[in-house]
């Protein structure tokens, strides 16, 4: 099966109908990475069928819960993940993609250039030194950091009324204890990807 009949398929079982030209658009960010990835080691994975679910079907789970927001900030985007292929689906949204490696940020801005992503923005620094001039409806997290750290470090960020959104593995129930004061855990729900057996959690958070 191709990577675009394997993503198609992913899509379907997923319920987002995704327009033809995306779904390419999603294609050709994944060849990016794989290109990439052969000198700068942008992601563990190396399988492009791997890809296909763990990066991009993984990181699309998360477009039923992006609802009304705006504006999205990736904390940790690494390769881009999710932040890019949400910007990619929704260019409605005004998504900016945060890291601290310069490598990554380079990857990102290459990236945003080749695939003319004018709905991305990509700031090279770390999250707690960074002062945005406005703060973001949802800042998400995916494989950056346990919950209390990501709250310590990206906190600052969320907008008043706004949203931070972990993805995790299993439930996270220990992170969940060590959570400091002042932030409450509004809802966790299971993530479904399909033809990945491991599990996946979304955690959504709400300043107290």
């Amino acid at each position: 099966m191709s990577l675009a009949a394997r993503l198609a398929s992913g899509l379907e079982a997923m319920g987002l109908p995704l327009a033809a030209a995306t779904q390419a658009r999603m294609i050709a960010y994944l060849h990016l990475v794989q290109k990439w990835n052969k000198v700068h080691n942008l992601t563990a994975i190396r399988n492009a069928e791997q890809m296909v679910v763990l990066h991009l079907l993984d990181s699309l789970s998360l477009l039923p819960h992006v609802g009304e927001a705006k504006t999205i900030l990736d904390v940790g985007s690494g390769a881009g993940l999710p932040g890019l292929p949400l910007a990619i689906a929704r260019p409605d949204l005004r998504v900016t993609v945060l890291d601290a490696s310069q490598k990554k940020a380079s990857f990102l801005r290459q990236a945003k250039a080749e695939l003319a992503l004018e709905n991305v923005e990509v700031v090279c620094e770390r999250a707690e030194r960074w002062r945005p001039e406005a703060r973001y409806d949802l800042v998400l997290s995916r494989a950056f950091a346990e919950l209390a750290d990501f709250v310590g470090l990206a906190r600052h960020l969320v907008a008043p009324g706004g949203a931070m959104l972990a993805m995790k593995g299993v439930h996270p129930v220990e992170e969940i204890a060590r959570l400091p004061a002042g932030h409450r855990i509004e809802r966790v729900i299971e993530l479904h990807v399909p033809t990945l057996e491991a599990q996946r959690h979304l955690v959504f958070l709400k300043a107290a």
